[in-house]
């Protein structure tokens, strides 16, 4: 790829979405259907880049900011619907895939379609979350569908690791899968620990808005590389150091400093810059590679297109429904055990679930019925699919070419491609569709926002300073955080509107 395609690629995507906006259209699936389309254009010229610089260039800023806005107490709240859907049916879906993979596609061998499983195991939901209040989706499905985000992609990393390494003639075993998992995902969220308090100590050390801003935008790509240098999760790495950052930076007294407002509005814009950049992007490459997958499984063998595309339908179609039976499965047996202590509890008034042995209170409610469906119908891959696949070796550790490689790396796309024009462009229909009633949400969101606004107002002290007025402003509101009085998306839209207010103050002086 050169300079003046990936100029054209950005272009040809800011009219894109421009035209997409005023039609009310997804611009992400619509950018997809044009470059698959170009990409039979004759000249058309092949994207070609490493996978390793995909995953080191695209995946760690999309989840720093992705992260950025999540809530550590949503994440909290909804730990175990994250850990059904991030862990146990990213588990699930990689072994039903690939067991019908290696059924469909018997020639590259069961542990190459165990490959194929783990990559087309994680959806990806970020997209989708980034527009979770304009298609009117509840906040606790966009919570669920945040932190599924942040950690399905280290689960189904760990198992295409230890797939390829079982094609590679390693000894692979289910209870090493588990120990490898904990691995890496300590030392990464150790990483990812570790670079979030040197950014905290050095960025009020700087001074300046624009250096602290360049300090925050190398901090996912650095969190990330070191991890993965360390056979670690980088991408665990990077969502520990998006969470420490954000949350200290706008929450902890003990990280506010002279002029951090500034670099906090600059930074707001720039993410949302760069989201937009990154993901135009992935959407292009997506599309452009299809004409040219196809081509190379043509050359390989006259009847692979054929097979390959017999079997990326059946595997589209497993994929679509194995999400439907998974989420209904296991979120149906939380609803299932949460209605036996109900009823326990209304027979023995004696009875406290969880207070006595966990001292964790009442239980938490599973999702409703709506929401489980809403759950289910967001399993569109992405780019860490299409990564992964372009990350199968060429050959095996014997020198013998990978078996499948062409395959892999056809029906990942094909998949991708596919989820992306089924769900993408009907998951906003379908929110709406379910017509959620989300007035007792909207009503406890303005609450807490006056509730906010009076606290501040509280702590304004027009006879002080104007910016020590402002800073105790906002330490009110990290305080009233801390003490469970507001929620962290609340406590941020504050925290903005008073680094708004000052930097009007100073701009009309």
């Amino acid at each position: 790829m050169n300079g003046v395609q990936l100029l054209l690629i950005i272009g040809i995507g800011i009219a894109v979405t421009a035209v997409a906006r005023k039609k009310s259209v997804e611009p992400g699936w619509l950018i997809v259907v044009l470059a698959a389309g170009a990409s039979f254009i004759p000249g058309v010229p092949r994207l070609e880049l490493d996978s390793e610089l995909i995953l080191a260039l695209v995946i760690p800023p999309l989840l720093y900011s992705a992260t950025r806005g999540a809530s550590m107490s949503g994440f909290g709240a909804n730990l175990r619907a994250i850990i059904y859907l991030g862990v146990i049916t990213v588990v699930l879906t990689a072994g039903v895939l690939g067991w019908l993979a290696s059924l469909l596609l018997p020639s590259i061998g069961v542990a190459a379609a165990f490959v194929l499983g783990s990559v087309l195991a994680p959806p990806d939901t970020i997209t989708t979350v980034s527009h979770g209040e304009r298609i009117g989706m509840p906040k606790r499905v966009t919570s669920i569908l945040t932190g599924e985000s942040l950690v399905n992609d280290a689960t189904a990393l760990t198992l295409f690791t230890i797939a390829v390494a079982a094609v590679n003639g390693a000894h692979a075993t289910w209870l090493g899968g588990v120990g490898e998992f904990f691995r890496t995902a300590g030392i990464g969220m150790a990483i990812g620990a570790g670079f979030a308090v040197v950014g905290l100590v050095i960025r009020k050390r700087l001074g300046n808005p624009t250096l602290e801003t360049a300090l925050v935008m190398l901090l996912p790509f650095t969190a990330f590389l070191t991890a993965e240098q360390a056979h670690a999760s980088g991408i665990l790495a990077v969502v520990t150091a998006a969470f420490s950052m954000s949350v200290n930076l706008a929450l902890d007294p003990k990280h506010q400093y002279p002029g951090g407002y500034r670099t906090r509005l600059q930074e707001e814009s720039v993410w949302q810059v760069m989201d937009f950049l990154l993901e135009t992007f992935v959407f292009a490459y997506i599309g452009l590679q299809l004409r040219f997958v196809l081509h190379d499984l043509d050359e390989a063998d006259d009847s692979a297109v054929v097979r390959t595309l017999i079997a990326a339908g059946v595997l589209l179609v497993a994929a679509v429904v194995f999400r439907f039976v998974a989420v209904f499965g296991l979120f149906g047996r939380w609803t299932a055990h949460y209605r036996s202590i109900q009823r326990r509890a209304s027979r023995d008034p004696r009875f406290l679930p969880g207070r006595d042995r966990r001292r964790r209170g009442e239980p938490v409610a599973p999702p409703t019925a709506k929401e489980t469906a809403l759950v289910s119908w967001t399993g569109m891959r992405g780019i860490l699919t299409l990564a992964a696949a372009a990350g199968v070796p060429e050959f095996t550790s014997s020198g013998e070419p990978f078996p499948g490689r062409n395959e892999i790396q056809a029906i990942a796309l094909i998949v991708t491609l596919g989820t992306l024009l089924l769900q993408g462009t009907t998951v906003g229909w379908l929110a709406r569709k379910l017509d959620f009633d989300l007035t007792a949400e909207r009503a406890e969101y303005a609450r807490m926002r006056a509730h906010g606004r009076q606290l501040a107002r509280g702590a304004d002290d027009p006879n002080a300073d104007p910016d020590a007025s402002f800073e105790a402003q906002r330490l009110a509101i990290g305080k009233a955080v801390m003490q469970r009085q507001l929620t962290e998306d609340v406590a941020r839209d504050l925290i903005e509107e008073i680094d708004l207010r000052q930097a009007a103050h100073h701009i009309g002086r």
